[in-house]
């Protein structure tokens, strides 16, 4: 409801003469045949009724805010711009009411107030500024000269401190006006949120565009939200339910990339926090992605599959003092960013904690406001099932303050009605703090810890046995403690920043060449081993070797990250080993370099079949591979530790060790080790890991007839024998296979197997 007006108050003053001057030149030069009437509302943005349009922008220090608007199809140049200036200001916002306009109108605001960077504000009216609450954009950024920056670019080492009085409103996108957030009327044809589990959910990271961008991928639209709905089927085949989107709010690329011939195509440069990036849109029409997202999210639900968008709002697109001005910076720099200096210019620079130029104050109740609308927007408007958090940790600083998992922000979703249902992933770390372990209770969070004991295990280096047996609990280390559950704890191998899957298993160094940094970018500390040879096996004679343990080594990691406690997180192409030809840091690689190649889906069937197997046997191991109450968290509750002799390895001090053996069992179980109970009553499955370089005989747990072990899984086998289907065959061979030998089994060199007590039957015998 539409509240009484307040006038704009006196202490909306200039302050110095420039200002007066810039404040004169810039209403003498702008005229409107529209009018803005006085209102007073509660809602930021552009909301749109019968009668017409109500605007409302935040900004504590402005003199007055401008608004500027264009016509459906019009020109977004001279001669096609409407100029009206807000007439109410409330609470620090400045609003009105454009009767007679509607959806499909784009706009943005001109923004006068003090230029005085050495204290915080940049205010620069010949900057055209995008609506931070904007629900779409239309347009692209360009910088041409660096006409985007609200200082003079390029004029040394006090550049921004002049200002640059050059219009930047033909460079700029604008926000485009919809009926978004307004009861749209979009048909979710009933369709209901999965609402699955934590301790359920099977992540699949991915980015909307590189999933169908390439042509073999056969879609109607590709590289769209619309593309990746013709892909569900093929999401579903997989055994995942739930997609980890890379980063889908609008963008821009920075510069430097744009001088390469290259783009931000991960998309961590948000230049909004509410409008979609357009071009994961088909186009159709303006602001037509909006529509399509809900498609793609509508669609998935009614897959069973869970949509996570992973979201920055830790920095803007706007970057360091030296960036350009886009929206927060030129509204309000003072009130949206974290900000430092010496004495005599305390507020001149930006705290960059994020490595990216600027940090968001989660510290400021207007920023605070903007990511909470953002969230609250994704996860009713747009019915989104949860989010990750990048570099997580800065949401816990305040004005440059270290990090605290009871700030502001923390409480706030936490009280929240609609955030608290939705699922929280964070990102623990920044440039300047780690804080895996720390975020509050109900936060799920990525595990780099995990990441880097596996991959070291899998590669085979000694001394990390009690590394492995944690990481496998569930990181207990990490979250006993706190009283956490197991689910808090996303493992994974692999993700959008690093190598994938083959490249971990093809590699020993980074090969990020073709991202014009001369090979510095991209981390040093991959953990990787590359078989032999780097790269392409290039020997004709050690090819077939070398990728033969290649796919084991590959098989390995997926089957440890799928069998550990916690939530798994499997990177996207990584089903079919999917590379990027050495570079572990693709950011700016929108092209085949990380796009899907679809023909390796028939080229590297057999590790599809073992990827799809391996995620439905998690789930029947699942029984025996959690934890039921906080008591039973601790070593040795519900896995036991086994040398090859059969020994319990907690007697043997066995950390130098490459072998050993695990048993898994329901956590209800007690009793003798040693000596299982009863299969009948209580699954058994016995893993048996072995990273030395050559075969080993293990001794197998006693199993009282009519029981023995049946093999589930051989990552030295080829396939289809390297893993078993969940549900038999009737007939042919892909079928369980039984041990020949009651009592035990040779693992291969770099093997992992996996056994499960079963009836003795006829199938097939190893």
């Amino acid at each position: 409801m539409d509240l009484p007006v307040e006038p704009i108050p006196d202490d909306r003053r200039l302050s110095s003469p420039e200002d007066a001057v810039e404040s004169a030149r810039f209403t003498a030069e702008r005229r409107s045949s529209l009018t803005v009437e006085s209102c007073r509302v509660q809602e930021l943005g552009a909301r749109v009724t019968a009668e017409g349009v109500y605007f409302a922008v935040y900004s504590r220090h402005a003199y007055q805010i401008h608004l500027a608007l264009f016509p459906p199809g019009g020109p977004h140049a001279s001669g096609g711009e409407e100029i009206l200036t807000l007439p109410a200001c409330h609470g620090h916002v400045f609003q009105g009411f454009v009767p007679g306009i509607g959806a499909g109108w784009t706009y943005g605001f001109y923004a006068e107030g003090p230029f005085d960077p050495r204290h915080g504000h940049r205010f620069n009216p010949g900057k055209f500024l995008l609506d931070p609450y904007a629900r779409a954009i239309e347009g692209t950024f360009r910088n041409p000269g660096g006409i985007l920056c609200g200082h003079v670019a390029g004029a040394g080492h006090d550049a921004d401190l002049l200002r640059d009085h050059r219009s930047s409103r033909d460079f700029m996108p604008k926000g485009l006006i919809t009926r978004a957030g307004t009861g749209s009327g979009f048909d979710w044809q009933g369709v209901k949120a999965p609402n699955i589990a934590r301790e359920d959910l099977v992540i699949y990271e991915v980015h909307v565009k590189g999933f169908t961008a390439d042509a073999s991928s056969g879609v109607e639209n590709p590289g769209t939200f619309l593309g990746l709905i013709e892909k569900i089927p093929y999401l579903k085949s997989l055994g995942i339910n739930a997609v980890e989107l890379l980063p889908v709010h609008a963008k821009a690329s920075e510069d430097a990339l744009l001088d390469r011939g290259l783009v931000n195509y991960w998309g961590y440069n948000s230049a909004s926090f509410f409008a979609l990036e357009p071009g994961l849109g088909t186009r159709r029409a303006p602001g037509c992605e909006i529509e399509e997202f809900k498609t793609m999210v509508r669609e998935l639900h009614r897959a069973g599959i869970e949509v996570i968008l992973d979201v920055v709002y830790n920095h803007t697109a706007e970057g360091s003092e030296l960036g350009p001005t886009l929206s927060l910076r030129g509204l309000d720099n003072l009130s949206y960013y974290s900000l430092t200096g010496p004495e005599d210019a305390p507020r001149r620079y930006y705290h960059n904690y994020t490595g990216c130029g600027n940090t968001v104050n989660f510290g400021s109740e207007p920023a605070l406001r903007l990511v909470l609308d953002s969230l609250r927007y994704f996860a009713e408007e747009m019915r989104v099932d949860g989010f990750r958090f990048d570099l997580a940790t800065v949401h816990g600083r305040q004005d440059g303050s270290g990090f605290s998992p009871r700030a502001p922000f923390f409480y706030a979703v936490a009280q929240d009605p609609v955030l608290r249902g939705v699922k929280l992933i964070a990102e623990g770390w920044d440039l300047d703090t780690y804080g895996v372990g720390k975020f509050p209770e109900g936060w799920m969070e990525w595990n780099d810890d995990f990441r880097d004991n596996i991959r070291r295990w899998v590669r085979g280096e000694p001394g990390l046995l009690f590394d492995l047996r944690d990481k496998l609990e569930g990181s207990p280390f990490i979250y006993a403690d706190a009283r956490r559950e197991p689910w808090a704890s996303v493992n994974f191998i692999t993700a959008h920043d690093g190598f994938t899957l083959r490249d971990l298993v093809s590699y020993n160094r980074k090969h990020n060449q073709a991202n014009g940094e001369d090979n510095r970018d991209g981390s040093y500390e991959n953990r990787s081993w590359n078989c032999g040879s780097e790269g392409p096996a290039g020997d004709p004679a050690l090819a077939a070797g070398v990728e033969a343990l290649r796919g084991r080594q590959a098989r390995n990691h997926l089957l440890l990250t799928l069998l550990a406690r916690g939530t798994p997180m499997l990177l996207g192409g990584d089903e079919f080993l999917r590379t990027q030809d050495g570079n572990n840091n693709a950011y700016c690689q929108d092209n085949e370099v990380s796009w899907f190649d679809w023909k390796q889906t028939e080229t590297q069937a057999g590790f599809l079949r073992f990827f799809k197997q391996a995620v439905a046997w998690r789930r029947l191991l699942a029984p025996a591979n959690s934890w039921t109450a906080p008591e039973t968290r601790g070593w040795g509750r519900c896995w036991q530790g086994f040398t090859p002799a059969g020994k319990p390895w907690t007697d043997v001090a066995p950390q130098e060790s490459r072998q050993v053996a695990f048993l898994l069992r329901e956590p209800e179980a007690r009793g003798d080790w040693l000596r299982p109970p009863d299969p009948e009553t209580t699954p058994l499955f016995y893993l048996l890991l072995n990273t030395m370089d050559e075969a080993d005989l293990f001794q197998l747990p006693f199993l009282p007839p009519p029981w023995e072990w049946e093999l589930v899984a051989d990552t030295s086998l080829p396939p289809p024998r390297d893993i078993a289907p969940v549900i038999p065959a009737q007939a042919g061979t892909d079928q369980g296979v039984s041990i020949a030998f009651a009592d035990r089994y040779k693992v291969p060199e770099r093997s992992t197997v996996i056994l499960r007590a079963v009836r003795r039957h006829s199938s097939p015998v190893l």
